[in-house]
């Protein structure tokens, strides 16, 4: 499969317009710009940048059509595995999982996380413990999915702050080259 154009790209994060978030005050789309400017603010890489906007990609419809059955942290990484990067790919796969390794190691976590958050945590497996715990922190790109993992918590502010479309299309533009 190709690389990921700029226009599809623009496409897919448009798509995730009026895509419900799992009862939260904001859609998938502003959702994944809220998570960007996260990361842009946290002077994150654009390889980064892009795994922060595209962390729930799997939620949007062309990709779960070409990964059907898989949970969206899955199809969102084999998307960005075939589309994009392997760094990218491992940072989506792992911004569940980053959730569970922050509720079992950081005690104050678990308050910050939204009631649909909580609910969500319950189905993919509740806190982390040994030895997936060890398995996480040995993983070279552990840190960054927990960074997304953060952005990804903070970015449910329906009147927050979004990166313009035009600022993830330039790190891809910038990373592409």
């Amino acid at each position: 499969m190709s690389p990921l154009s700029g226009a599809e790209l623009a496409e897919l994060v448009d798509g995730l317009a009026g895509l419900p978030y799992g009862g939260e005050a904001v859609d998938q789309r502003t959702h994944a710009l809220q998570t960007g400017w996260f990361a842009a603010c946290a002077g994150a890489d654009d390889e980064l940048l892009l795994a922060a906007v595209l962390h729930d990609i799997g939620r949007a419809k062309p990709v779960r059509a070409a990964y059907p059955g898989l949970p969206h942290e899955h199809a969102g990484a084999e998307f960005a595995r075939h589309r994009l990067s392997e760094r990218i790919a491992w940072v989506i796969s792992a911004h569940v999982p980053a959730k569970r390794y922050l509720v079992a190691t950081d005690r104050d976590y678990a308050a910050l996380l939204s009631p649909a958050s909580v609910a969500s945590l319950r189905r993919q497996g509740g806190p982390m413990a040994e030895p997936e715990l060890a398995d996480f922190r040995a993983q070279p790109l552990a840190e960054q999915a927990v960074l997304v993992r953060r952005w990804d918590d903070s970015a449910k502010d329906p009147d927050g702050p979004t990166l313009a479309l035009a600022g993830v299309l330039s790190a891809h533009q910038r990373w592409a080259v």
